[in-house]
């Protein structure tokens, strides 16, 4: 029997790098939870019912994956909704350590859930939100890098 993952992060806006890493756990477990996190310490571009519609609707058509905000630590989140596996992306060298550091703080606090580290494919190893973020507020075209959707609730928050 296949587990179930979550997959947590701001999504800020989800892209087509976070696309690609949901649907291939999806592939690996029964269940994927894509875990929107409210995070006080960022200060996002959308507010969290948008990037939990946004991301709804960009993965509306991946089979045994659901998409919730939340807030408070991803292990007990996980443990809420019965989760032993959480996937976190690996686009670079140095987002491993960040990683890696979160992966054994979270096992400190829950021995009873793993980390498991995906890399995207190539083309999407430079894309992160902050990027495309920046890019749609000065009008750059990021049709590229997310969802036609995401890239339209993008070009709505265009700077003048």
């Amino acid at each position: 029997m296949k587990r179930s993952a979550v997959y947590p992060g701001t999504f800020d806006p989800i892209t087509n790098g976070h696309q690609d890493l949901v649907r291939r756990a999806a592939s690996i477990f029964e269940r994927v939870i894509v875990a929107i996190a409210s995070n006080p310490n960022k200060a996002p571009m959308f507010p969290l019912e948008k990037r939990v519609q946004l991301a709804r609707e960009v993965l509306a058509d991946v089979p045994g994956v659901e998409v919730m905000g939340y807030a408070g630590l991803t292990v007990d989140f996980a443990r809420q909704h019965g989760v032993q596996v959480v996937v976190r992306g690996l686009r670079a060298v140095s987002d491993f350590e960040f990683e890696f550091q979160l992966a054994n703080m979270s096992r400190h606090l829950g021995r009873d859930v793993d980390y498991v580290f995906m890399t995207p494919q190539e083309q999407f190893t430079f894309i992160s939100s902050t990027l495309v973020r920046e890019i749609a507020l000065y009008g750059g075209d990021v049709s590229e890098f997310v969802h036609p959707a995401v890239a339209e609730a993008l070009a709505a928050r265009k700077k003048p």
